[in-house]
């Protein structure tokens, strides 16, 4: 009877089942490689995460962004309409006062002149340009004032030498006025001048610039 051990064993096994342990080993390795890819491949903490992060954020201040631009262009128009609405108020009063400064300077010729052979014709244009207080107080006075005229021929003719807009609003106005007014009359046949300065209250009446008041300060 034969007796083997283990080294004849070894020995008598063929060389194809040494090459297909082997293989069988390579085979194991193999599969077992694309498993650790895989879990290298796996999503990090750096990933897809990040980027919907920074897009919501984008998102969210992109609404802000263009609510400040709104703001922003809201106020420029508010701030370029009420600059607008000062330089057409400003506008409005330049030429209020300066029509105002010349009916004062028409209307000071007027009241500053007379004729003594046409008092009547003198004395409605001046109530035709007064208007208020200056209109009572003229009218209560002109009879009297008529008949001196008449009875001493006076004459006068008054030149407007310069006048300015001490105040004026869009619908009255206060003008400063220098006069020179050449007067004669049986007393004094030759003219002289007199100098006189005058502060004329305007108002804006019936679309018409009217004296309500006149001082000789």
């Amino acid at each position: 009877m034969s007796v083997h051990t283990d080294e004849d064993r070894d020995a008598d096994r063929k060389p194809d089942d040494v090459e297909e342990t082997g293989t069988d080993t390579e085979d194991a390795a193999e599969d077992s490689a694309p498993e650790t890819q895989a879990d290298d491949d796996g999503p990090d903490d750096d990933g897809p995460g990040d980027d919907d992060g920074a897009n919501t954020a984008r998102n969210w201040r992109r609404p802000v962004l263009w609510g400040a631009l709104a703001a922003v262009f809201v106020a420029l128009v508010a701030a370029v309409g009420f600059l607008g609405w000062q330089l057409w108020q400003e506008r409005e009063l330049a030429q209020a006062g300066e029509q105002a400064r010349q009916a004062a300077t028409d209307y000071a010729q007027v009241l500053t002149s007379i004729d003594s052979e046409k008092v009547d014709e003198n004395f409605d244009a001046v109530l035709d340009g007064a208007t208020g207080e200056f209109k009572d107080m003229y009218s209560q006075s002109s009879s009297q004032l008529r008949q001196l005229l008449i009875d001493n021929k006076a004459s006068a003719h008054g030149v407007v030498l310069e006048s300015a807009v001490q105040s004026a609003s869009k619908d009255r106005a206060v003008v400063l006025l220098f006069v020179d007014q050449s007067v004669s009359n049986t007393n004094v046949p030759d003219p002289r001048i007199d100098r006189s300065r005058i502060k004329m209250t305007m108002e804006y009446v019936d679309g018409r610039w009217r004296a309500s008041k006149v001082e000789l300060p």
